[in-house]
């Protein structure tokens, strides 16, 4: 039985679920190996042309599932690392796999070429907290719940992005006091910070998310693709200067589709209602 499920909108939205809420939607090594090869198939798709992430049931992801057992993973061929599960010997060397297949995972989400908007329900901790991070949006119930929490049992906080993603969107000092403390917060303290785009009833969560990504599909896929891959490369820029150079090039690169010139012709007849003024 699929830890995931996944829904393909007429719209080109993709809704993907993570289904085990007997385990609060836990991710264990199977579930990981299935999320890269359903963000394999939905890269190689144009006509996906965004990807909501959610959970089944009352939580978004607990983190890593800690109850698994080796003998519940077969997926060996799903994903590059995970053959190295079967494979290791050592203990560090298997969980240093183990590390491997979620952290390339999540690093997936963050270069999949359609944008990626997750919709928080309930609680999103340890590796469900960098998942959501890794995600280009973030909607979340009124019950949501997000935390770095791993500091607490011994080991690093910083784990599967979040040192990465989390002081880019929040700021370094606040992210510090966040990952130095693995205190869970809640989704008011999420929203003042910027973490989360909004907060919306739990039964309104979904859809909300759905038409956001159905508002970005109207767009582009190229255009898309391209603004989602520059705005995340320009926030590593060492310079203006090499910020400004990506996005020449990204420009002169788009217009070559035809639709800039296309789209110019028809808001100069009058005949495009879609746009306002340029």
């Amino acid at each position: 039985m699929s830890a995931l499920s996944t829904e393909y909108l007429p719209s080109g939205v993709v809704v993907l679920t993570i289904d085990r809420p007997h385990r609060r939607n836990a991710l264990d090594n199977q579930t990981v190996a299935e999320l890269h090869s359903v963000l394999d198939e939905v890269n190689g798709k144009p006509e996906v042309r965004a990807l909501v992430v959610t959970g089944a049931g009352a939580g978004f992801s607990a983190g890593a599932d800690l109850k698994a057992r080796p003998e519940d993973f077969t997926a060996t061929d799903a994903a590059p690392t995970a053959a190295l599960l079967g494979a290791a010997r050592s203990p560090v060397a298997r969980i240093l796999a183990a590390q491997e297949l979620m952290a390339s995972a999540f690093e997936k989400i963050h270069r999949l070429r359609q944008p990626v908007i997750a919709a928080v329900n309930g609680a999103a901790v340890g590796g469900g907290f960098a998942l959501a991070l890794a995600c280009d949006i973030r909607y979340a119930a009124r019950d949501a719940a997000f935390g770095a929490v791993f500091i607490r049992h011994g080991i690093s906080a910083c784990d599967m992005g979040t040192s990465y993603h989390l002081p880019r969107l929040v700021g370094a000092a606040r992210s510090a006091e966040l990952l130095l403390t693995g205190r869970v917060f809640d989704v008011e303290e999420a929203l003042r910070i910027g973490l989360v785009l909004e907060v919306v009833d739990t039964g309104d969560l979904l859809g909300r998310a759905i038409a956001k990504a159905e508002e970005i599909a109207r767009n582009s896929p190229l255009a898309v693709w391209m603004t989602k891959e520059t705005m995340w490369q320009t926030v590593d820029a060492p310079s203006l200067r090499h910020a400004l150079d990506i996005e020449n090039r990204t420009q002169v690169m788009c217009s070559a589709t035809g639709e800039l010139e296309a789209s110019f012709a028809a808001f100069r007849s009058g005949t495009d209602t879609t746009h306002g003024p340029l």
